[in-house]
């Protein structure tokens, strides 16, 4: 009886076919990738190699795809974002897949981002990192070191307690509290980062939408609240006893850092505060904000005459 492989090297085309399969088995076995793992694996005989000669081109395609990287969006792989490896298994050969390093940076960054919460701050502000403030000037080295002290004391448990960074426009208030939020995430710190003005608006309308609570919950709870641009909010006394007050006696009580960005020194916010829609000053209720304030946060100035974005 004729075997089924005599009957298939009759078919029409089968030398064409056997031709094509030898130059790519000899494309395959000439690769550098493959000779390597070859070399590594002495014990590998021919017969196994011949077995394993599809998860052998499937490895060098996609080695070699992996050296001609395009990026993770392109990856041409089967797997987008992984990578193949090779290992000899009771002389089988077998092919599996792990993530690449573009991948896992990925993912990292996605869980980053998670970690930071935001409301209402420029793109380019969560992409703010400690490594791109080396070469700013000696009024700011202060600003740029309580910044860092706070990230290691709050990953270590400490107890650390906040900052209120102040000073004119433009002097990498903001910046400064990107990178904190950033620095924070790599340690698996969750934090809040709002801009303060846009945000108190967004509390306003949330009474309408029923999200009030959930979003009061969120300031009061969060691990490490950062208050961006305080006291540039149009300031009423709903604002100032109903939402801040309220949000920092919460963290005051259960010891929870916040950190702020300002123009106003500790003075001038106190004036700020001390508005009152009915005409006068309510100078004992801004004092109660302040004290607040005042507990939970170190004042640090951050001076520079020069543009911050200017360093960038």
């Amino acid at each position: 009886m004729e075997s089924i492989m005599d009957a298939v090297k009759k078919m029409e085309g089968y030398g064409q076919l056997k031709k094509e399969y030898d130059r790519i088995k000899q494309h395959v076995l000439t690769d550098p990738y493959v000779i390597s793992f070859l070399e590594q694996n002495p014990d590998l005989n021919q017969s196994s190699i011949e077995k394993g000669l599809t998860k052998l081109y499937e490895y060098s395609k996609e080695k070699n795809h992996c050296s001609n990287c395009p990026g993770l969006n392109l990856c041409p792989n089967l797997m987008q974002g992984y990578q193949p490896e090779l290992a000899a298994d009771r002389n089988a050969i077998e092919i599996y897949y792990e993530k690449c390093s573009l991948k896992k940076q990925d993912e990292k960054q996605k869980s980053m981002s998670a970690l930071i919460r935001s409301y209402f701050i420029p793109k380019d502000i969560l992409q703010a990192s400690f490594d791109r403030l080396h070469s700013i000037d000696q009024d700011r080295r202060e600003a740029i070191g309580a910044a860092w002290d706070f990230v290691k004391a709050a990953s270590s448990g400490e107890g650390a307690k906040g900052i209120y960074f102040y000073g004119k426009f433009g002097v990498g208030k903001t910046y400064l509290l990107g990178a904190i939020a950033n620095a924070l995430a790599e340690r698996q710190i969750p934090s809040l980062l709002v801009h303060t003005p846009e945000f108190l608006r967004e509390m306003k309308s949330s009474l309408s939408d029923g999200s009030f609570n959930e979003k009061m919950e969120l300031l009061k709870t969060v691990p490490v609240l950062m208050l961006d641009d305080l006291g540039a909010e149009n300031m009423t006394n709903w604002v100032r006893d109903e939402i801040i007050g309220v949000i920092l006696q919460y963290r005051m009580m259960e010891r929870l850092p916040t950190l702020y960005s300002s123009n106003y020194d500790f003075t001038l916010l106190e004036e700020h505060f001390s508005y009152s829609q009915k005409g006068g000053l309510e100078q004992a209720k801004a004092k109660r904000i302040m004290e607040r304030i005042r507990h939970l946060a170190v004042p640090i100035f951050i001076g520079g005459d020069k543009n911050f974005r200017t360093f960038q």
